[in-house]
């Protein structure tokens, strides 16, 4: 019950920072900026410990995670590439962003969001105070995944309501994926490579994707103070759970 509980909070979460995205859409390079550097911060800051941790906890080859990771960066960058460019027209892609690809990348967003739900499920078998703190890291930072997954949408050329409509399916995830581990056990090996695709996945659309397009019409030294700022947002977060 304490798990459906917090996983409620972290639908509230995910949805006020896509709504709070949606409103600020007028400044949505800005946006981007600090979301790339959250990216990067999750990565480094969250995704890789655990993923370090868990190799050491179960003895697992260190390569497999980082397969994972290049496999994950490589397929998105792929799918990216035969959605966006038409007809061989590759010099079109800067200027021609495909709304596939926003929808393409929020899909991911809601199944890492949905193993979030599953990560806050499985800490309450391991232990109330397992669970409680998988709960309190998930909620800290789905507010910047709401922020994240509208960001996508808007700057692929996806209209606010079909925007919305991701941001719910967000919304939504971690509530069914709590719910889903009344079901099934995820295995440490399987989490290990999970953990080490999504990384790879993160890290291609915050520096291949959405750090560009931040740049490409409004390059400042406020979007630069914005991804450091992103990044320091996820270390505190990260050190202080």
């Amino acid at each position: 019950m304490e798990a459906v509980l917090l996983s409620v909070a972290t639908f509230v979460s995910t949805l006020f920072g896509g709504l709070f995205a949606v409103k600020h859409k007028d400044r949505l390079h800005l946006i981007m900026g600090f979301t790339a550097g959250v990216l990067l911060g999750v990565v480094a800051f969250d995704v890789l410990p655990e993923i370090i941790a868990q190799v050491a906890e179960g003895n697992f080859k260190p390569v497999e995670p980082m397969v994972a990771l290049v496999i994950g960066f490589l397929l998105f960058h792929i799918l990216e590439k035969v959605i966006v460019i038409h007809h061989g027209h590759e010099g079109d892609y800067a200027e021609h962003k495909h709304p596939h690809v926003g929808v393409l990348s929020a899909l991911a967003l809601a199944g890492h969001s949905f193993m979030d739900g599953a990560g806050i499920g499985l800490g309450f078998q391991v232990s109330p105070a397992m669970g409680l703190l998988v709960a309190v890291a998930v909620i800290a930072h789905d507010f910047t995944d709401g922020m994240n997954t509208v960001s996508l949408m808007l700057v692929n050329h996806n209209t606010t309501s079909k925007a919305k409509l991701l941001l719910l399916l967000d919304a939504i995830a971690p509530v069914l994926g709590v719910l889903s581990t009344l079901l099934f056990h995820v295995s440490p090996h399987f989490l290990v490579w999970y953990l080490g695709f999504f990384a790879g996945f993160l890290l291609y659309i915050g520096a291949s994707d959405i750090l560009p397009e931040a740049h490409s019409r409004h390059s400042s030294f406020a979007l630069v103070a914005l991804t450091v700022a992103g990044a320091a947002f996820i270390f505190i977060v990260t050190r202080l759970i």
